[in-house]
Formats: C-alpha cells, structure tokens, sequence
C-alpha cells in the first residue's frame, strides 16, 4: 500500500469525491466525529460495516472497496486465534491429540446457586426432553435484548437437564460478538475433539466434519449447549441430524433463519422476582429492612436480570449499605448507567457489545431514535429523525429487533427501547453527534409531524378550511384519507406531535402554535378523555397572547376552559378561565367568542353547584347569540339553548327544559345555511338525547327510549365514544325502569365498561344503576319464586 494507510487513502477518496464530512458522515451514516477521527489516524481499523457503509456512500468500485477493507483490515488488533493457521485455538488444541472424556473437554459452566424465576420456560423446555423424538433432535434458540439472562439461564437448564444425557454435556462459546466469531470449521474441530475423536482422524473441511459430527451424535444422548452464536450459518454445521440430542443455542440475534426450531421467550423480570433475585444475593433480612427501597430498586433496573443483579452484587459487596442510598443514586437517570457496574459487570459494556455490531446507519438510528417522544415510536418518525429513506429505517428497525436492542411493538409497526437501553442511545447520541445535527433532526421532525398532526385533524373539521389543501400534508401519497386513518395516527403519535408542538411554543413558531391547536377543535370533541388539550389550548393563549391576537386569545381561552370543563373537571381553572375570554372577547368586538365565553362560564358554575347563576349565564348567551347573524351563532345558540334546558332539568324543571329542547330541535330540523347535514345531524343527536332526558325526568319511559336510541345510533355512527357511552347509560336506565331487565343489564354493562376506559366521572353512576338492577331482578325473581 503506498497511500500512506487507511487514513490517508480515506482522506484521499473523500476530496477526490468533493465531499465534506458532514456530507459523507450523513451518507455513511456514520458521526462526524467517528469519521474524523478515522481521518486523524485515531481509529485506525474499523469495522467491517463501517468501512462497507464509507465505500457505498464513496460509490467505489468492487478493486476500490477492497482496497480500502484491507487498509482497515490491517490497522485491526489480530488475535492469537487469527494469527495462526485456520483450525482449532487455545489451550484446549494441544491436550487434545488423544480422546478425553466428556467431563474434560468444553463441560459445562458453574451453574448459579441464586438463579430465579424462569420456572414456566424450564418446563416446556422439560417438556422437550422427556419427548425426545431421536428423528427430530429439540433444538432450542434462546434470543433477546442483551442482559436478558439467556447464558445464565442456558446454563441453569443445561445442569437441570444433565441426567437426561448420560453421554456428556458441552458447552461451546462461538464468540459471535467477537470481530471474528468463531468460524464453524474450528467450532467442529473442537466439538470432535470432545466427542473423543483423535486430531489426526479430523476431516479437513467444514461439511465433511458436520457429517462426522452427525455420526457420532446419532446414538448418543448428548447435551450441547452452544452461547453466543453470531448468526444461522455459524450454527447449521454444529446441529445434529437424527439423534436424542438437545442442543441450546443463545444468541443475541434472533436467528430467525434457523428452521424448525423452538424459542424459549425470556421476558424481563416482575417486579417481584426482580425482588427475590435481589434477596438471594443479599439475604431477606436487609430486603425486609427496606422493602419498599427494594422494590423501587427493581423498577429503576427496568426489571432487566442483569441490572438487578449488578445491583445486587455491588450491594453484596458492601454489607452496611442501605437499599435507599442506591436506590437515591439511580433515580439520577444522566448516571444511571456508571452506577450499574459490579465489578467486571458493567450493563453499558453488555450493551456496547451489540451496538459495535451494527452498521453505520443502524447505529445513527438507534442513537437518534432516542429523541423520540413517547414510549414508542414508527419507522417513519425514526427515519425523520436520522434522515433516512423510510425503507432504510425500516430496515434498520428490523436490525435493532433482531438484535435485541428495540422491542417490536405486539400488533403495529412500533418500537420502543427498554429504559436503559435508552439511556444508552442517548449517551451515545451526545457523544457521536454534534448538537447543531441533532438539533436539525429535531426540527425537521418536528416540522413534518406537525404537518401531518394538522393535516389530520382539519379532517374531522366541518367546514371546508383554506389550509386543508391536498399537499398541506407533508407526504400526500401517505396521509390519511378519513376519520379513521386521521384517528388512528393522531392517536398513535400523540406523544410525538405533543412534544413537537411544545419545542414549536418554547421556540418561539407562535402562529404554527395557534393554526395546530385551531386544527385540531374539533378532533379534540371526540376525545374527551384527553388530559393533554388543557395543555394544547395553552399553548395556543400564550402564542396568541405573544402575537397581540386578542381574537385568537379569545378563542383558545374558550377552548382552554372547556378542556378545564370536559377534561380534567378542574370547574374553578374553567370559570376563570371563560371569564378571562368573556373579557377578551368583548375588547377585540367578537361577538361569537362573547356568547362561547357566557356558555362555557356557565357550564363551570352548573358543576359547581351554582345552578340558578348559571341558568342565567345561559339565558344571557342564548339571547345575545339568538341576535347574532351568521351560521356560527346558531350552532353556537344550539349549544347554549340544549345547556341551559340540561340545567332547568336538572334543577327539576324538566318540562321547562323540554319547552327550550324542542326548541333547539326546530333549529335543527329547520337547517342552518352553509353548514352540512352531517354537522346539524350531531347538534339533533345531542338535542334528541337531552328530549330522552327530559322525557325520562317526567317518568315518561316510553317516550324517551326513541329520542335516546336514536342519540345512540348517530354518535355509534360518528365514531364519538365520549358520546356515545353517556347515550348508552341513559338508555340503559329507561330500559331498567321499563323491565326490560336482560336488555338492561346488557346495556348498562357496556356503559359502565366505556366510562371506565374514558375515565369519565358518570362511571360511579353506571355502577350504581347495574346494582339497583341486580336488586330489581333480585325481588322479581322472589315474587314468582
């Protein structure tokens, strides 16, 4: 070589490409400090995959890649096994010329005397062995996220299973996180060696040694327990053919190539195994002392066997120390990982081998994808952070699985990282990139889920909007199409646009603040039972306020204080709140925004026991937007007029309310100019379900079940749950007064279920309702008994 080595060669292919490293570190997928370094003559023998990902991104030839592989190859550490002749390494290689016994040769690790939890998995793995069909040898593959556990419980199995094969038990490191695992020609070579095979009766290559290997194993119940696999090809050569073998393989990876295989799932710990593995290393006496500090201890490892046992052991080793003194040291989560270090133990080393393993652009996504809000993320999100094609992120998602460094999400093409394994993106994220880089991938991210965020909910809006063009989203060709597509995302981003539009409030984006928080209206009317709109129509007040828009502050303060209302039931926030609107909305002349503010103050004072006030608030508001013109005032005029008949009925005034809902009904029956039938057919629903009401006040039963059906129906249609289940409880009491008990009970069930979930404060009245049905069939059945 007379480039002066990889350094100088790498420098040289980059200038001559006419690229900056910023510009070849992105393409590469590499940082630029990594690259630097590589420049400098720091990292003088990368990896394999990095050199790989530099030549694609240098579009070098096949002669020009391998040039550039074996400067690299040459600046790597050799080890004593690459140094010498392929074949067999390490003390094993010279005691090995004549047979040995089983127990001599590659036995097995010590198991561990405080091994816990795993009971379920050993059994159906016993389930295998005392099955044994010779004609389909078990092969097992125990997989995961690194400190899983998987040797010590390969191990543990091995020994538990040792009397079931009488002809010996090996265990064999393949060194698949090594930079050169073990290949399966000296893997072979040593397995023989064990089996009792002399050197010189070897064969020379792989698959005459893999048939050797099958030949000695057909009669013999043998156990082999091969750790640290790299990959499937390493590990085919090693299986047996017909034989009452088992062989245990643990890998990093999930093999998932490898057929015909069971897949013992090792999941991480509960809590309270997590607690008991801690009591056998320590001893109950100081887990007694400090149980709750024991548990807290748990939960701050993430449940992850290795962590809690790193734990347990730096505390083993120091006997008069308290559980709260670690415990207060790992909630500082920046330090979390220095802390989980016994010793040789070391949880970030654990995770450090895995993450070297990986490609450049994998290793860019598993850092960035770190900045993604919420406990889980989609491709599309970690492609826009790393800036990445989407079919490359998937692909590099779908490395990070297999490779146990994220948790595919059960049915949705989601990913999440275990706790510490994010705390180790994120350290790797500040020591590999630079901060203006991050900071653009932030604010590229943010800029298209905003996007999207806006562009999704503006379908659920009901009039046409001049934003809601077909490019407003930022990919058309993957924008939801409908209310469901647009719930389904928002829902599923929700922590992402959240976040998103929080940095977009804290940076100063006021108006993207406010054309967010108006987009997203009415979207917010079929969620209720989001806490998080309090804080959206917050942040659009402080951008209002910030731009001197009374109007807009006006508007979201309305907002903000019927999220106080219908959200978080904070009644006081939405009686100041919707007063504070009231008085904005008269300074800027908005009369709609006046009448909004006189309704939702109104609402607060009802649910504070203020009733004839805001029966009066209401009569107020009903009357000003009554002389409003414009379609806006009437839907805001129904609003008020179904509210205030709500509080007369409450108040014990049914046919009064019933007078103002008939009312409201002609409203709706009679149209209002430019608005669209689907629209006034929900301000019908709603009034028809207070005329039920109404009805069911007076004791009317028969005339409310058609109105309350009919409210059902219309809200099941428009995918409104926070509707429909107050609807169906309603139903659900007429239909108890009438007898219709098993109609009833079913009805009643499925309300008190949905106010559940939405956590909506009716739910204590639905339990009550399905118990004063229980007492009504209880004395029916006595009567006739």
């Amino acid at each position: 070589m007379s480039n002066g080595g990889f350094a100088a060669r790498l420098y040289a292919l980059r200038t001559g490409a006419r690229l900056s490293q910023e510009e070849l570190a992105q393409a590469a997928g590499v940082s630029v400090r990594a690259l630097s370094d590589m420049e400098r003559g720091r990292s003088l023998g990368p990896q394999r995959r990095t050199v790989q990902a530099l030549a694609t991104a240098l579009c070098l030839d096949t002669t020009a890649a391998g040039e550039l592989e074996h400067a690299a190859a040459l600046g790597r550490p050799r080890s004593r096994r690459a140094a010498g002749p392929a074949g067999p390494a390490g003390p094993s290689a010279d005691r090995s010329r004549t047979p040995a016994a089983p127990h001599h040769i590659l036995g097995l690790p010590r198991d561990l005397s405080d091994f816990t939890a795993r009971g379920p998995v050993l059994d159906r793995l016993r389930t295998l062995v005392e099955d044994l069909d010779p004609a389909h040898p078990p092969v097992a593959v125990v997989c995961g996220q690194p400190g899983l556990g998987k040797t010590a419980f390969a191990v543990h199995a091995a020994h538990s299973f040792a009397p079931h094969f009488a002809d010996g038990q090996y265990a064999l490191d393949l060194r698949g996180m090594d930079p050169r695992p073990t290949p399966p020609r000296d893997a072979l070579a040593r397995l023989l060696r064990a089996l009792g095979t002399p050197d010189s009766a070897i064969p020379t290559t792989t698959d005459d040694r893999s048939g050797l290997l099958r030949s000695l194993l057909r009669d013999r119940r043998v156990l082999l327990l091969l750790d640290n696999a790299a990959d499937e090809d390493q590990v085919r050569p090693l299986l047996p053919g017909h034989s009452p073998t088992l062989t245990l393989i643990t890998s990093r990876n999930t093999l998932a190539g490898l057929e015909s295989v069971h897949r013992p799932e090792l999941a991480l710990l509960r809590r309270e195994e997590a607690v008991e593995l801690l009591t056998r290393v320590i001893g109950p006496h100081r887990v007694r002392q400090e149980s709750q500090a024991a548990r807290d201890l748990a939960d701050l490892c993430g449940h992850l066997p290795l962590a809690v046992r790193i734990a347990a052991q730096r505390l083993a080793s120091r006997p008069g120390e308290h559980l709260a003194k670690l415990v207060a040291q790992l909630a500082e989560h920046t330090t979390r990982l220095d802390i989980l270090q016994a010793g040789s133990l070391q949880v970030r080393a654990a995770f450090a081998l895995s993450y070297r393993q990986l490609s450049g652009p994998t290793r860019a996504l598993f850092r960035r994808a770190s900045l993604a809000a919420g406990p889980d993320f989609s491709p599309q999100s970690a492609a826009l952070l790393t800036g990445l094609p989407l079919r490359q992120a998937a692909r590099c998602t779908q490395e990070l699985t297999e490779a146990g460094l994220l948790q595919p999400h059960p049915t949705a093409d989601r990913y999440r990282f275990h706790d510490l394994l994010h705390l180790f993106a994120t350290e790797q994220l500040a020591e590999e990139d630079e901060p203006a880089h991050i900071t653009t991938a932030q604010s590229r991210a943010d800029l298209w889920t905003l996007r999207r965020a806006t562009a999704a909910a503006r379908l659920f809006d009901t009039e046409p909007h001049p934003g809601a063009t077909p490019d407003a989203d930022p990919d058309p060709a993957t924008a939801p199409a409908d209310h469901d597509q647009a719930r389904t995302w928002l829902e599923a981003e929700r922590a992402q646009w959240l976040a998103a539009l929080g940095r977009a409030h804290a940076d100063g984006l006021h108006q993207q603040v406010i054309d967010t928080a108006e987009a997203m209206h009415w979207f917010s009317d079929r969620t209720l039972h989001w806490e998080l709109w309090a804080q959206v129509f917050q942040w659009a007040v402080d951008s209002a306020g910030a731009l001197g828009s009374k109007r807009d502050e006006a508007i979201h303060l309305n907002y903000l204080a019927w999220a106080y209302n219908m959200c978080l039931y904070d009644h006081a926030a939405a009686l100041t709140t919707a007063q504070t609107a009231l008085a904005a909305a008269r300074e800027c002349g908005d009369q709609l925004q006046v009448g909004w503010a006189l309704g939702y103050a109104a609402g607060a004072l009802h649910r504070l026991g203020r009733t004839e006030e805001s029966i009066t608030r209401l009569r107020e508001a009903a009357d000003h937007l009554g002389k409003q013109t414009g379609a806006q005032s009437r839907l805001a005029e129904l609003t008020a007029l179904n509210t205030l008949g709500q509080h007369l009925r409450q108040a014990g005034r049914a046919r009064e309310g019933l007078t103002i809902h008939r009312r409201s009904e002609a409203i709706c029956r009679a149209g209002v100019p430019g608005k669209p039938q689907e629209l006034i057919g929900l301000y019908l629903a709603v009034t028809r379900q207070h005329i039920g009401n109404d009805y069911a006040a007076l004791h009317r039963w028969n005339d409310a079940e058609g109105p309350l059906r009919y409210a059902l129906t219309r809200f099941e249609a428009a995918q409104m749950p926070a509707w429909s289940a107050p609807a169906r409880l309603d139903l659900g009491i007429v239909l108890r007064h009438l007898a219709r008990h098993q109609e009833a009970l079913e009805t009643l069930t499925a309300a008190h279920e949905a106010l559940v979930g939405l956590n909506n404060p009716r739910q204590m009245e639905a339990a009550d309702e399905l118990h004063r049905l229980d007492s009504a069939v209880d004395v029916v059945g006595h009567s006739t008994s």
